[in-house]
């Protein structure tokens, strides 16, 4: 998918909602795989200034793109495959049921499976990681915030799959990822997640 990768604030709450799912929607391709060659030219070129200066997001959304830009394309493969890939166990676990219980493919696995269910949504074929991975979890997020049913695409199931899903966990995900000494571009990449999930809770902490 194709993504705009410029964070400035909108007034229009319908802008405010395209951003949202976007940010899911990078989050998601850079946690499931290395930059591709699309996403890394927009890296490049990306706006960091937002309109008011000072927003919660610009300052680790501004490090990430001054990382990216620091760095090859293909040293940052070199590190998500260092972290991530390999055979055997990784150097961090990207999945909610390791953060959760302790170990893969436990209750919390099972918990989501059956809320995917009940929103009508299964893993495709072509993706190889359990629905616990957090590039699946941040995409039913985009989903659930642009999707064009909104008997599924509303803020009460946001906020229900936020709570049980991410908010659960990855925090705990951003800060392995930012303690990790061999983490350079994915140590960027976790504490703009980390902001940006914190803002997410705020978020609908004014709506419940």
């Amino acid at each position: 998918m194709s993504q705009d990768l410029n964070l400035s604030a909108h007034s229009h709450a319908l802008d405010e909602e395209t951003a949202r799912a976007e940010v899911y929607g990078l989050l998601s391709q850079l946690y499931y795989q290395a930059p591709g060659d699309a996403l890394w030219d927009q890296l490049q070129v990306a706006v960091t200034e937002a309109p008011a200066a000072g927003g919660f997001l610009e300052e680790p959304w501004r490090a990430l793109v001054a990382c990216a830009r620091s760095l090859s394309q293909a040293q940052v493969a070199a590190e998500f495959t260092s972290l991530f890939g390999g055979v055997g166990k990784p150097e961090v676990y990207l999945f909610g049921s390791h953060y959760l219980s302790g170990f893969l493919n436990e209750k919390p696995l099972v918990r989501l499976r059956d809320d995917l269910a009940e929103l009508g949504l299964a893993r495709s074929n072509d993706m190889s990681e359990t629905e616990d991975h957090v590039a699946y979890v941040f995409e039913v997020m985009r989903f659930l915030i642009a999707g064009d049913d909104v008997a599924l695409s509303n803020l009460t199931r946001q906020h229900a799959f936020f709570t049980q899903h991410v908010q659960s966990w990855l925090p705990a995900l951003c800060q392995t990822l930012r303690a990790h000494p061999r983490a350079v571009f994915y140590a960027r990449v976790a504490a703009f997640t980390e902001a940006f999930i914190s803002v997410e809770s705020q978020g609908f902490d004014l709506v419940a």
